[in-house]
């Protein structure tokens, strides 16, 4: 998963990293209130580690920025020094999902972090399958079938396919996509997202006939809509 971190002190955020990474996050570090707020606006993740409270932006500003990109699914955790009740309190009624105090141990982060990430997104957490419509994935074999049929992907192709499969309706930032399948960040201009995209929907057939459609979002990334969806969305209530 992708994990942005606002950690003003540095000895806080680096262990925050160390506890996270070995799970096979991807995690975005910050010790700029404004810069993740700047980075928010044009990028999705996963999860978002706040410190508490905020310095040059208010935490409400922010918390109001994340979740206007990334919805309501995606869970908040506050991680700060700060312990008291009153703080707890006031995190929770802003949007937290969740807050722990420093120092924390690293496998009780590790926990409630992977806690609130299997209850936000089940599809892409733990040996699973994933069935859309006619998509099967086989998440332990890493194999795909359409209408029972199984189609040969390559491994980066399969992880490509699992994220939007498993992240329907979500925009996808194509920085969040490189890290998640390529498996670093999107520094440079690339059309190699691209590419793979228009390869994956005709290996997967992911058309109208077939209730899906894989979109590009302009000037941020991709969205995987169920059509069916879509239209019971555009009927009159």
């Amino acid at each position: 998963m992708r994990i942005a971190i606002f950690q003003r002190d540095a000895a806080h955020r680096q262990q925050i990293e160390r506890a996270l990474t070995p799970c096979g996050h991807a995690c975005m570090p910050f010790s700029d209130a404004l810069a993740l707020a700047r980075a928010l606006t044009a990028s999705t993740v996963d999860m978002l580690l706040l410190d508490w409270p905020g310095s040059r932006v208010a935490d409400t500003e922010l918390l109001r920025t994340f979740r206007a990109v990334n919805g309501s699914q995606v869970p908040v955790l506050f991680v700060s020094e700060d312990a008291s009740d009153e703080s707890v309190v006031q995190a929770f009624s802003v949007g937290a999902d969740d807050y722990v105090s420093l120092p924390v141990c690293p496998l009780v982060l590790r926990a409630r972090v992977n806690a609130l990430l299997r209850r936000a997104f089940p599809d892409r957490c733990g040996d699973m399958t994933i069935a859309a419509g006619p998509y099967h994935f086989d998440t332990r074999r890493q194999a795909v079938s359409v209408h029972g049929k199984p189609v040969l992907l390559s491994t980066t192709q399969y992880r490509l396919a699992s994220l939007f499969f498993s992240s329907i309706g979500r925009v996808l930032s194509r920085d969040h996509i490189y890290a998640m399948v390529w498996g670093r960040e999107l520094h440079t201009l690339t059309r190699t997202i691209d590419s793979h995209v228009s390869r994956l929907r005709l290996l997967l057939e992911i058309d109208e006939p077939n209730g899906f459609r894989l979109q590009p979002v302009y000037k941020s990334g991709y969205r995987l809509l169920r059509l069916q969806d879509e239209g019971e969305a555009l009927e009159p209530a």
